[in-house]
């Protein structure tokens, strides 16, 4: 079976049940397509499960039948359920199939950044190459820029700002990451930073204040963007490899899932803008904020691999199930 002509000669009809599925009336006429179009999707669903399992494919077929399902039976769409299983299982997951790209990009980062700022610590060639002043003091002194950028507005409107950057930069490594060229751009100007700031607070010997200022909030927030840049070019490189699919179905698909991390990650950001916001410039000693720190950290990976391995596992178990339970599955996960 060819799954990827297949996919093409139906998708147009699983849009046209999508759109009847999320219409809030239906006429007489678009109700009797909705149940002709749902009981023809399901045929297709089953059949597709018996000669060529895509667990990505099935698992939005699934979806998109348990919702037109529920229309067809008259149940209302619970919002709060479907947030809930937004954060419990669709972002989890999709963040967690990607794992190996964000891995590998925080990888790369911290041995490009420690790189740049052993460079810059001890040799004059890269200040030069960098433009730095031989006189950094302003920066670098206690209570010098770098400790005053924490301090120097109100905590509430410093998270925000802080939250809203963040964001954009996340939502710039995504986005661009189709294109790969631009996310590394990006990322590569993020390390650049850090180790040009690293470098410069251990020439002044002043490297307990660097990991006592950035490590509070850093270590979610760097997080936060390895993922968005992991994610961005996963999706640059389907558009070079597409796999099975055609090339346009795997962008899109893709692209769909590089939504879904995509609006989760605001929720992370929030958290990792309230810590720099309120913690980070907190008189609490510093390894207390290091340790607040550490903690929201730790609790982002468990949810990663904890939760998000098990909603992997679980979509691809029920893709494996004939349609009837697998939209069993996808009604009693929280999806309606």
């Amino acid at each position: 079976m060819d799954v990827d002509a297949y996919s093409y000669a139906h998708r147009r009809s699983w849009d046209r049940l999508d759109q009847l599925a999320r219409r809030r009336k239906l006429s007489g006429a678009e109700s009797d397509e909705l149940v002709a179009l749902y009981r023809r999707t399901s045929q297709q669903l089953a059949r597709l499960q018996s000669h060529s399992p895509d667990p990505e494919l099935i698992a939005g077929l699934s979806a998109l039948l348990a919702r037109a399902r529920g229309r067809v039976l008259g149940t209302r769409t619970d919002t709060w359920g479907e947030i809930g299983h937004f954060f419990a299982h669709r972002f989890p997951a999709a963040v967690y199939r990607a794992w190996p790209w964000w891995a590998s990009v925080a990888a790369l980062f911290v041995a490009v950044s420690a790189w740049l700022a052993i460079w810059i610590e001890g040799s004059g060639r890269a200040r030069e190459l960098f433009g730095i002043t031989s006189d950094n003091s302003a920066i670098t002194a206690p209570g010098g820029a770098f400790e005053t950028y924490y301090t120097e507005h109100p905590n509430d409107a410093f998270a925000a700002q802080v939250w809203t950057n963040n964001a954009w930069v996340a939502a710039i490594a995504l986005f661009t990451g189709v294109l790969i060229l631009p996310a590394v751009y990006l990322l590569f100007m993020n390390a650049l930073n850090v180790g040009i700031t690293a470098g410069l607070m251990a020439e002044a010997d002043r490297l307990d204040s660097f990991f006592g200022f950035i490590l509070p909030h850093g270590t979610l927030e760097l997080t936060a963007v390895f993922v968005a840049g992991g994610a961005g070019l996963k999706l640059g490189w389907t558009l070079i490899d597409p796999g099975r699919l055609s090339r346009v179905e795997a962008v899109a698909r893709q692209g769909r899932a590089t939504a879904t991390i995509a609006l989760g990650l605001v929720g992370v950001l929030f958290v990792s803008g309230l810590l720099e916001g309120f913690v980070t410039p907190s008189p609490l000693p510093a390894p207390v904020r290091i340790g607040i720190g550490f903690a929201a950290e730790a609790l982002f990976l468990a949810y990663v691999f904890g939760a998000g391995r098990r909603a992997a596992l679980a979509q691809d178990a029920a893709a494996a199930l004939p349609v009837e339970e697998s939209e069993l599955w996808q009604t009693t996960s929280g999806t309606r």
